[in-house]
């Protein structure tokens, strides 16, 4: 974000500025990947590891999809 912001004070050129918001949508998009893949597994989830069997192919067919999704 700092880079974003710097290069707009500075009146970088266009596709400069659309790169830095490029690589800052992707690391934001894993890691909201990361945390709701840890909020599935271990808060809707056991997290003792008492889940079904169906409950944790789900929860990976979920997180699979959710991946997927914020590619």
């Amino acid at each position: 974000m700092a880079a974003i912001e710097k290069a707009l004070d500075q009146e970088a050129e266009c596709s400069d500025v659309l790169h830095n918001i490029s690589a800052c949508r992707g690391a934001m998009d894993a890691l909201m990947a990361e945390v709701i893949e840890g909020h599935i597994r271990f808060h809707i989830l056991s997290p003792d590891g008492g889940a079904t069997a169906d409950q944790a192919r789900a929860a990976d067919d979920l997180i699979t999809a959710l991946r997927a999704y914020l590619k």
